[in-house]
């Protein structure tokens, strides 16, 4: 038996990130005994999804890191997709090595992992190059997200924007809801749908159903961001129930650390 220790760097106001990811870790505990799985979270101060609290919490990652590196994790993951995507293309590398190079500095060794490169990890891994993408943010925020996506050499088809500004309020939102709001996108033509493009936004519990729906493979920032820890800690990425990206071997040999 194995205890992985995860280190999570997470907004203040963020629900999901601690929910669903122990949730999904806590499944493939189910079909794989032998790995265990600890959680350690630090908080950066945001309440609402503009561009100044992003701005703002971007700038205590560091302050976060170093309060993780004390417990010695074996990976971090630091979980705001938006408010790296937000600060331009390729970002997720420079937030990527800053976090780095703070654990190293307090003498972790943990490899680092963010939200918005594991979601160009995850596509990378499917595939897919021309997706859909479902955000819970104000439209001008979903166009950056989908900019940097397309600057990594994905096609965004179409996007849907469910502009809720509050992301206590983006918590709140029903998964299930999701199994409806697709419907509204374009898929004729797409490689894969991100049904959830934030790990605030719940969406595990639809996951697999759309996926079964839509018949393409279907992920979210949360499985991505699952994805790539069980990656990095060198596991097969396996979680039930949770789409094609977290079905087991195969799909993380095609993965690398940087995808843009």
């Amino acid at each position: 038996m194995t205890d992985h220790h995860i280190g999570m760097i997470v907004p203040s106001s963020n629900l999901t990130m601690e929910t669903e990811l122990p949730r999904m870790l806590r499944a493939r505990e189910e079909v794989e005994p032998g790995d265990r799985f600890v959680f350690h979270s630090a908080r950066a101060r945001m309440q609402h999804v503009d561009p100044e609290q992003l701005r703002a919490m971007n700038a205590q990652a560091g302050r976060a890191a170093a309060e993780l590196a004390d417990a010695r994790p074996d990976v971090v993951a630091t979980a705001c997709l938006v408010a790296i995507m937000a600060q331009g293309p390729g970002y997720h590398c420079t937030a990527e090595d800053d976090i780095t190079r703070v654990l190293r500095a307090e003498g972790c060794a943990a490899p680092v992992v963010s939200s918005a490169g594991a979601l160009l990890s995850g596509i990378a891994a499917l595939g897919a190059a021309k997706i859909a993408i479902i955000t819970p943010y104000l439209k001008p925020l979903t166009q950056a997200v989908a900019d940097y996506i397309e600057d990594a050499g994905v096609e965004v088809a179409d996007a849907l924007s469910l502009e809720v500004p509050d992301n206590l309020a983006v918590a709140r939102l029903d998964p299930h809801d999701l199994r409806e709001h697709y419907r509204s996108l374009d898929l004729s033509d797409v490689d894969a749908l991100v049904l959830s493009a934030c790990v605030q936004m719940p969406s595990l519990p639809s996951i697999q159903a759309v996926e079964d729906e839509v018949g393409i493979p279907v992920l979210s920032a949360a499985t991505a961001t699952t994805f790539r820890i069980l990656s990095e800690l060198g596991l097969e990425p396996r979680v039930p129930g949770a789409g094609r990206l977290l079905a087991g071997a195969g799909v993380a040999d095609s993965v690398t650390r940087r995808s843009a």
